[in-house]
């Protein structure tokens, strides 16, 4: 298993953030994870890093347990790609030394690198599409290329869970389709890593996230296969009102019902 959470809940002010999650993730699954605002999305990924500790119940990640394994260890296997990350890195840096700097986890590089880690950073570049980035400073680049130095970033360390948060934020419709693109076709490489996909938007979920988790105020409200989350009646039930639900070409564009 790549998640395993067996009842999980975290309790803050004694006030559930989130309740009773029962969650499997197989290998050779990659998952997305939908939710509004305030659903919990944010705690969960927390949880599965090993930033916050379960209040209650138990969650294995790459086969470790939570309170069982050293976590700053097994963050080693993980990639988190979050806009927040953005707003720490040194904006002068190069492309190609915030991408090395993923395989120590560290912000800034503090010797120089290798010959063969510059290597191995241009050749992810060259992967996800962007070797053109390489020695550009960081303030320089668009949003979504940004997005893309920080994916680059999260796979030098080669690891074998790679998260996803959100990283359409702040992208326009071009950009965001680019970006897309480029995830959908790193996914489908046979050594890509276990990934899970976060968002609020439907659309965004591609066809290689052959599995979806529903959350809605700290719960799961239904997880399986998309394409069974993404029905009209389930996607009514999860957002509590009327909607209109388009598949167009394994995608899912749903929206509010009186809006159309």
């Amino acid at each position: 298993m790549v998640v395993e959470a067996n009842q999980v809940s975290v309790i803050r002010n004694n006030k559930y953030i989130l309740k009773d999650i029962s969650w499997s993730f197989k290998r050779g699954e990659h998952w997305a994870i939908l939710g509004l605002n305030g659903s919990g999305k944010t705690t969960l990924l927390n949880v599965i890093n090993g930033y916050v500790f379960p209040s209650r119940g138990e969650i294995q990640v790459l086969g470790k347990t939570f309170g069982k394994y050293d976590w700053r260890e097994l963050r080693k296997s993980i990639g988190w790609v979050s806009t927040a990350l953005q707003e720490r890195l040194y904006k002068s840096e190069s492309a190609e030394d915030i991408v090395i700097s993923g395989r120590y986890a560290s912000i800034g590089l503090y010797e120089e690198p290798s010959q063969e880690d510059r290597a191995l950073a241009r050749d992810i570049l060259e992967q996800l599409g962007c070797r053109e980035l390489s020695l550009r400073t960081y303030e320089t680049l668009s949003q979504g290329e940004k997005q893309l130095v920080l994916i680059a970033r999260a796979l030098m360390a080669s690891p074998r869970l790679l998260i996803l948060d959100e990283p359409c934020t702040g992208l326009d419709i071009f950009a965001k389709e680019k970006l897309l693109s480029i995830i959908g076709s790193f996914s489908s490489r046979p050594d890509a890593p276990a990934m899970i996909y976060v968002t609020h938007v439907t659309e965004e979920i591609l066809p290689t996230f052959s599995h979806t988790l529903l959350l809605r105020r700290g719960q799961v409200h239904s997880s399986g296969e998309t394409a069974a989350m993404m029905t009209k009646e389930n996607l009514e039930d999860f957002y509590e009102i009327p909607v209109r639900c388009e598949n167009l070409g394994g995608r899912f564009l749903v929206r509010p019902f009186s809006y159309l």
